[in-house]
C-alpha cells in the first residue's frame, strides 16, 4: 500500500502545527531511563504533564484553529470517552466557539469534570449510550442536524498533524537516533503521525505498533487490507479501545510499522508500577501500553537506545487498586498457590513454618468447607528464583499444591466456606506489624486452644497488616476462654477487636 503522498500532506501538517499549538501548552520532556538485566537506555515522551494530562490537545487544537470564522460561529461536535474531549473542550474556551461532546452514560465522572473545566461555560456535554460507537452516531447526527462541524478524534489530517508535534519535539531534543519506538495504538493518530515523522529523520529506526489484547483493531486492519470492526474490545486500557481504525490512519500504519504485538492488562499493569517507581508518575493503562511491550521484550533490547510515548494520565483513583494487585502478576512476581493441609488444629501454622523467609505472602484466602481437609490460597510475591524454592519447600513438607493465579474466583477473593461446618466459632479482626514471621507468631501463640476456620487477608502496602480471622473451638468452655488467649499472646500482634454478636449472625447464616 503506497502512502507516500498521504505522508507528504502528513509532513506538511505537523510543519504547520507547529506554529500553532504553543499558544496553549508547551513541549513535553523527554525522559531517560537505564533499564537493567539487560542494559537497556529507554527514552519516554512525558505527554502525562501537558495540559490536559494527555497529547490529544494537540490534534483537536490543530485542527479547531483552521476552521472559518463561520464555522466558529457555528460550533463544533465531537465523540470521545475523554481525552480528545478535553482537547476540544480546551480548544473551544481558547477561540471562543461552543463545543458540543457526546461521552459514553459509563464515562467516569473523573473526565466528565475534567472536560468541564478546561471549556467551562463553553462546553456542553451530552451523555447518550454504553459505548463510543453510541455517542459517535449521535455526535455526527448532531453535526449533519445542527450544521456543526465534527471534530475527529483521529481520522484527519489536521489533528494527525497536531498530534504529529510531539515527535518533532522528539526529534528537535537532540538525543536521538533511536533503534526502535514502541508506540501504542488505538484509530492510529498518533502511531501514524509519530511514525511518519521519525522515519524521516531517522530512516533506520524500527517502529514496533503495540495494542491490548481484544483491542487489536489496527492489526486487524492491516492484515485484512482495510479497516474492519471488531465484534468486542476490552475497555481496560479505554484511550486504546477502537473498535474500527480510521481509513488514513491504516494506509500509513500498513506502511510504516514493522512490527506488531499486543500487551495484556496484566503486562500494562505491571508497566505502571515500573514507571511510578521510576519517574514518580502514574500513567493511565493506554499511556503505559508501549513500556508494557518495552519490558516484554527485554531480553531483545539489550543495549540499544528505546523510544516510547507515555501518552496520558487521566484515570480514576479506584482503578488504582485493579492495577496494584495486576501488576505483580504481569510482572511475574505474583503467584496464587491453593495447598492441600489437614483441617485440624496447628496445620496453619505447620504450613507457614515450613515456607522460606524470603518469600512475601501478598493474600491469604480460606474458609472451612471440608470437615477433613483444608485448601488455603495464599499469594506469594517472589521472584523466579525463589519461586523455585518456594515449590521445593513445599514438595519437601509433603504439601500437595496447585498454581490458581488465574483462576476466576481468586481474583475476585470470593472466600468460600461452610457455616454449618463451624464449631463454636469467634471472628476477630486482628492488626499486626506488616513483617515476615508476624502471622506464623500469632498462629503458634493461639493454634492449641483453637482451630483457624476463616483468614482474609490482603496486602495494602502500610506498616500494619489487618485480617478478619475466624476461630472455632471443641467445647463452649474453650471459646469462653479465648479473649485470655489472645492477650496473652499480645506481643504477636498489635490489637484486635472482635466481631459484633450481629455481624457475627450474618457471617455464619
Amino acid at each position: 500500500m503506497d502512502s507516500e503522498p498521504l505522508q507528504r500532506s502528513l509532513r506538511q501538517e505537523i510543519l504547520h502545527a507547529r506554529r500553532r499549538i504553543y499558544e496553549v501548552g508547551e513541549a513535553t520532556p523527554l525522559d531517560s531511563i537505564i533499564v537493567r538485566n539487560p542494559a537497556i537506555e529507554l527514552f519516554v515522551k512525558r505527554e502525562d504533564i501537558s495540559p490536559i494530562h494527555a497529547y490529544k490537545w494537540r490534534g483537536a487544537y490543530n485542527r479547531m484553529t483552521q476552521l472559518t470564522e463561520d464555522e466558529l460561529s457555528r460550533g463544533v461536535v465531537t465523540a470521545s470517552a475523554g481525552n480528545h474531549a478535553q482537547g476540544v473542550a480546551l480548544a473551544a474556551c481558547k477561540l471562543g466557539t461552543r463545543a458540543i461532546i457526546y461521552m459514553p452514560l459509563s464515562t467516569p465522572r473523573m473526565k466528565q469534570v475534567a472536560v468541564q473545566r478546561h471549556g467551562g461555560e463553553q462546553v456542553e456535554i451530552r451523555l447518550l449510550g454504553d459505548s463510543y460507537d453510541s455517542a459517535s452516531a449521535a455526535a455526527h447526527q448532531c453535526a449533519d442536524t445542527d450544521g456543526l462541524t465534527y471534530i475527529h478524534a483521529y481520522d484527519d489530517l489536521a489533528v494527525m498533524g497536531g498530534q504529529g508535534t510531539l515527535a518533532d519535539e522528539i526529534v528537535m531534543s537532540g538525543k536521538g537516533p533511536f533503534d526502535v519506538v514502541y508506540l501504542q495504538v488505538g484509530g492510529g493518530g498518533m502511531a501514524a503521525a509519530t511514525a511518519t515523522w521519525l522515519k524521516m529523520n531517522f530512516p533506520d529506526i524500527r517502529i514496533v505498533g503495540v495494542e491490548g489484547v481484544e483491542q487489536a483493531s489496527m492489526a486487524a486492519a492491516v492484515k485484512a487490507g482495510h479497516p474492519v470492526a471488531l465484534d468486542q474490545v476490552d475497555v481496560f486500557c479505554d484511550g486504546t479501545a477502537v473498535r474500527k481504525v480510521g481509513t488514513l490512519t491504516h494506509r500509513i500504519c500498513a506502511d510504516l510499522v514493522d512490527e506488531w504485538m499486543t500487551v495484556t492488562n496484566d503486562e500494562v499493569s505491571a508497566a505502571i508500577q515500573f514507571l511510578w517507581e521510576e519517574l514518580r508518575c502514574i500513567p493511565e493503562p493506554s499511556g503505559a501500553m508501549g513500556v508494557a511491550a518495552v519490558l516484554k521484550q527485554r531480553a531483545a533490547l539489550a543495549g540499544q537506545r528505546v523510544l516510547t510515548v507515555l501518552c496520558g494520565a487521566n484515570m480514576d483513583f479506584e482503578q488504582l487498586a485493579s492495577i496494584a494487585r495486576r501488576a505483580a502478576v504481569g510482572a511475574a512476581r505474583r503467584h496464587y498457590l491453593k495447598i492441600q493441609i489437614p483441617e485440624k488444629p496447628g496445620a496453619m501454622h505447620g504450613l507457614l513454618q515450613s515456607l522460606p523467609d524470603t518469600v512475601n505472602i501478598m493474600d491469604f484466602q480460606y474458609g472451612k468447607t471440608n470437615a477433613e481437609a483444608a485448601s488455603p490460597v495464599i499469594g506469594f510475591d517472589v521472584l523466579p528464583i525463589e519461586f523455585k524454592s518456594l515449590c521445593q519447600a513445599l514438595d519437601a513438607g509433603g504439601y500437595a499444591y496447585d498454581e490458581v493465579t488465574s483462576e476466576t474466583d481468586v481474583s475476585f477473593r470470593l472466600i468460600h466456606y461452610e457455616s454449618k461446618l463451624l464449631r463454636h466459632p469467634i471472628f476477630i479482626t486482628l492488626e499486626f506489624h506488616e513483617r515476615p514471621g508476624a502471622l506464623a507468631e500469632f498462629l503458634r501463640a493461639v493454634s492449641p486452644h483453637s482451630n483457624l476456620c476463616y483468614f482474609n487477608y490482603v496486602y495494602s502496602g502500610e506498616r500494619v497488616g489487618r485480617a478478619l480471622l475466624g476461630f472455632e473451638f471443641d467445647s463452649v468452655e474453650g471459646h469462653a476462654q479465648f479473649e485470655f488467649v489472645l492477650s496473652s499472646a499480645k506481643e504477636a500482634y498489635r490489637s484486635y477487636q472482635r466481631v459484633s454478636d450481629e455481624a457475627m449472625r450474618r457471617i455464619i447464616n
